[in-house]
């Protein structure tokens, strides 16, 4: 796929870049231009094109507004010592952007042409991928929505996908502490036939007033149950979950219904190389419960990309709460040995690395 460049004839001074990227925060400052394709049924993808960032011009009826027709990606850049910038396993997050695609009846964007999307924006915006000091990166926020402009409910016949970035701090100021978890009773995140395993708006914005409800009892993040029985752990508004037993085994809930997370894969694979086994099935707040209580849990983690892997401290409810495990150690082993692997640290054994510039 070939790209046309227009670049900004008012790119951000040297001076506020350095400003910016000194203390990034998450989702607040954008890079300078932004990559856009076009989609219809007669042209198939076309107009590829690199332009300057600016505000799009969306008609009331565009199908997105009311349909919700959307998904996206998460993903970020790394700069390494020797200035290179590089991706961490962008060809998972095509694949995963063609299946949510396929749920939300939208085109897929072939997976080479995804990754070719990225690399050249990125290429085009590498000033703004942060250098190697501290966790920071240059969040990446590929997206795809129904633009075509109609009233009525069918896949829309015109879809626009779309790559924009972010720099991006460390997820934890002042060092890693343990989140604490609400537990819904009330919502549920997706069900059997449903959206779960899409990346799609909808499925946060479900999220929201289960968060909410998190934050008044003084939660970092709101915990869901599955949809049929809620009895089983699923995930997360926004992280998958994992659970280390006192034998070196690790549990994650099988997906399904759950967002099948670029980090989650790597995780799995990571602790297998430090000889845990991981099971992926189904696993219930009872077992969580008599877990920690029994010291048959001795950890309990979360993982997603901003966070990249965090400690989970105490579960809060209205049928009581189970305080944190004590160990934290495999949790920081796992995430040291993937974070290391992502800034380069340490080599990349698996082939996960893919270079930019």
């Amino acid at each position: 796929m070939d790209f046309s460049t227009t670049l900004t004839e008012a790119p951000t001074s040297d001076e506020r870049l350095a400003e910016i990227l000194a203390s990034p925060g998450f989702g607040t400052h954008f890079t300078d231009h932004m990559l856009t394709i076009e989609w219809t049924p007669a042209e198939g993808w076309h107009a590829a094109r690199i332009e300057p960032y600016a505000p799009l011009s969306v008609d009331p009826a565009s199908a997105v507004l009311h349909y919700a027709q959307e998904i996206f990606e998460g993903m970020k850049a790394y700069r390494h010592a020797d200035d290179s910038v590089w991706l961490f396993r962008p060809e998972e997050n095509a694949k995963r952007m063609e299946r949510s695609s396929r749920r939300l009846a939208l085109p897929v964007l072939p997976a080479d042409d995804f990754v070719a999307a990225v690399d050249a924006f990125v290429e085009v915006e590498q000033r703004w991928v942060p250098g190697t000091e501290g966790e920071k990166s240059l969040y990446l926020r590929p997206f795809m929505f129904a633009s075509e402009v109609f009233l009525g409910v069918r896949p829309a016949q015109h879809a626009t996908f779309m790559v924009i970035a972010s720099p991006a701090g460390a997820y934890f100021k002042g060092g890693i502490k343990p989140v604490s978890l609400w537990l819904s009773d009330d919502y549920t995140r997706a069900g059997r036939g449903g959206m779960g395993a899409a990346k799609t708006g909808g499925n946060y914005a479900s999220s929201l007033v289960a968060q909410q409800e998190a934050s008044e009892h003084g939660c970092d993040q709101v915990v869901f149950l599955d949809a049929q029985e809620g009895r089983y752990v699923e995930e997360l508004g926004g992280m998958n979950m994992y659970f280390v037993h006192d034998d070196g085994t690790i549990v994650t809930p099988e997906t399904g219904t759950i967002l099948e997370g670029i980090t989650r894969a790597s995780v799995i694979e990571l602790a297998g190389k430090l000889g845990h086994q991981v099971e992926e099935r189904k696993f219930s707040i009872d077992e969580w419960r008599e877990g920690v209580a029994s010291g048959r849990i001795t950890e309990v983690f979360a993982c997603g990309t901003a966070a990249v892997i965090t400690p989970v401290g105490e579960l809060k409810s209205t049928h009581g709460d189970v305080p944190a495990p004590a160990s934290t150690d495999l949790t920081m082993r796992i995430r040291e040995a993937l974070v290391d692997v992502q800034y380069g640290r340490a080599d990349d054994t698996f082939g996960w690395m893919h270079r930019v510039v």
